[in-house]
């Protein structure tokens, strides 16, 4: 069944998410996570999550699979891990079916080249969507490596539109 909205997660304390909505390619929202003290809120999250949709929709999210990296300290990894088990409670929660997906699969489908700072996911999402000040800040990264989750996602799980 073709989903209404896709919710997609770039996970993290500092993470962000988009919803977009495959069947109008402009109706997009992207925002950085709630936070409070440094960590995830979740329970603002989950309102977030639960607004994105109304009742009869068919809703589907992919968060981006990732795992911890060398050299990251005990503390942030732990921070990082419980943020991305709270997004994957949230979507059981709410019975949103989940797909993982890895950093370099959506990034090879946007032409976005391995080891390409988030710089470069930003301009696209800039290009992509060019009426919205989501992109706007050098920080705004996160939320547009979710937004180009959306996209593979309605791109190459569900066949709408082309490849940016």
């Amino acid at each position: 069944m073709t989903p209404s909205v896709i919710i997609a997660f770039d996970p993290g304390v500092n993470g962000a998410y988009a919803a977009y909505w495959p069947e109008e390619p402009a109706a997009l929202i992207a925002a950085d996570f709630p936070t409070v003290n440094g960590t995830l809120d979740v329970y603002t999250l989950a309102k977030a999550v639960a607004g994105l949709m109304d009742p009869g929709d068919n809703p589907f999210a992919v968060v981006e699979g990732v795992h911890s990296m060398p050299g990251q300290g005990v503390s942030s990894t732990f921070k990082f891990g419980t943020a991305f088990g709270m997004i994957q409670g949230i979507l059981a929660g709410y019975a949103i079916p989940t797909t993982l997906v890895s950093p370099s699969s959506w990034k090879r489908h946007h032409g976005i080249p391995a080891g390409s700072d988030k710089e470069a996911s930003r301009a696209l999402a800039l290009r992509l969507f060019p009426g919205t000040d989501y992109f706007a800040r050098k920080k705004d990264h996160g939320r547009a490596e979710a937004t180009l989750l959306a996209l593979y996602a309605a791109h190459r799980l569900y066949g709408f539109g082309e490849a940016a």
